[in-house]
């Protein structure tokens, strides 16, 4: 069973990323019919971004409440009808509305946010790796399904592309129905006893009531008032304000400095497919290494990265396109597993669904920031050589919270919330 659950991770990772990031490949096709300036339609990407940071504690909540049946199929739901009235756009409110609000939500009910709680529920000691696992999902997505959009692009327009996502979601409605998500949702009968035993382990965090502490635990709230919850934020929304300064306008950089389109449709999604080695190798590494030393090793990577595609913008040759492919793709998400695993890891005893889901949260505004910035920075100057910039900068920002704090190094569960007694209530 716990087989199941990280395979049913992977599969929605592949399907909600796969799908929402097809939208690097419909920028230029809808530039051209109605004439909209690169920052607006970037903007489509950032409010997407926005969107599922904002609905990730939803569900995140809708995970540990009503379950996963409800949630992903939410997801499902909406991304297929979003795609599908995608097709009609004939304004732009409506690309705002089908692929940016309708993906955001579709993201944060399909994507890491309910796997990395349902997988909390089932592993312990191998944790990073199963994460990772799920993690993989993102660019195998990117991979299959970017550069097949772009061949129905190019075959039959973005419209007919449109509705070809949409009959394929709709299609996978009973896979996710045949599911068996009460085990699911249960998670492994030992771990769950173990981690809901009794509080009075001889902590000293219990006072005077460990009942009404267990019953709670670690809530949004209590988990803001800790060092290791803004340390992760830290780090997640610099590491979303790098990539996606460099991700969302990778394909319309490589076709404006003469790559034909095809190919840079596969340059994008094969540098994504490499970061399903970047985050199995994380997720192995960290459990070897420590989180510090594969995090440093992550971003070293992300930062030849990003350079390589800096010189090609001054020097346009091949070579540097395969640099940007192999370092940057390696190095794509493989932050996701530690930050998820030390999630789960650090605040295990409470809701980790609601509080991750508030996490991811802050770096989905990273995210929208980044490719929000990318369009506007190339308005401004006429390329993408200052957005390359700030998102080297930004590297230095997500790294350093593993360098100045030892809090993330290898964290413990954090003990249960200290408990007081107040006019005859009891709170954390």
């Amino acid at each position: 069973m716990a087989g199941i659950v990280v395979a049913t991770g992977f599969l929605f990772n592949f399907v909600a990323r796969g799908v929402i990031d097809t939208f690097m490949v419909f920028i230029l096709p809808l530039e051209a019919e109605f004439a909209w300036s690169r920052s607006t339609l970037t903007g489509v990407y950032s409010a997407y971004l926005i969107v599922a940071g904002l609905v990730s504690p939803l569900a995140g909540t809708l995970v540990d409440r009503w379950g996963p049946r409800w949630t992903y199929g939410l997801g499902l739901i909406v991304l297929a009808g979003g795609m599908g009235a995608a097709s009609m756009t004939t304004a732009l409110w409506q690309i705002y509305l089908f692929h940016g609000i309708c993906g955001g939500i579709a993201a944060a009910c399909l994507g890491i946010v309910p796997a990395a709680a349902l997988i909390g529920r089932w592993f312990d000691r191998k944790l990073s790796l199963a994460i990772a696992f799920a993690y993989a999902g993102f660019g195998s997505g990117i991979l299959v399904i970017v550069p097949l959009t772009q061949g129905l692009i190019d075959a039959d327009g973005w419209r007919a592309a449109y509705r070809s996502l949409s009959l394929l979601l709709a299609a996978l409605l009973p896979v996710l129905l045949i599911l068996p998500w009460g085990r699911i949702a249960r998670g492994n009968p030992v771990l769950m006893a173990g981690r809901h035993a009794s509080a009075e382990e001889g902590d000293g965090s219990t006072t005077p009531s460990p009942s009404a502490a267990r019953r709670q635990g670690w809530t949004i709230a209590s988990a803001a008032r800790t060092p290791e919850f803004w340390l992760l934020v830290q780090c997640f929304f610099f590491t979303a304000c790098s990539t996606y300064s460099v991700v969302v306008q990778t394909v319309s950089f490589l076709v404006d400095e003469g790559y034909p389109p095809l190919k840079a449709a596969f340059a994008f999604g094969a540098s994504g497919m490499l970061s399903v080695v970047g985050v199995l190798c994380s997720g192995w590494l960290a459990a070897r290494q420590g989180f510090r030393f594969t995090v440093t090793l992550s971003f070293t990577a992300t930062l030849i990265g990003i350079l390589a595609l800096l010189c090609f913008s001054f020097a346009p040759v091949g070579p540097l396109v395969l640099v940007y492919v192999l370092a940057f793709g390696v190095s794509q998400g493989a932050r996701g597993p530690v930050i998820s695993t030390l999630s789960a890891r650090i605040f295990a005893r409470g809701q980790v669904g609601a509080i991750f889901g508030t996490i991811f949260m802050t770096m989905s505004f990273g995210s929208a920031l980044g490719a929000w910035i990318t369009g506007f920075l190339h308005d401004l100057t006429g390329d993408y050589r200052a957005a390359f910039l700030f998102s080297a900068a930004s590297v230095l920002g997500a790294v350093s919270p593993f360098w100045y704090s030892s809090r993330l190094r290898n964290p413990a569960p954090l003990p249960w919330p200290k408990v007081t007694v107040t006019q005859g209530k009891t709170n954390t």
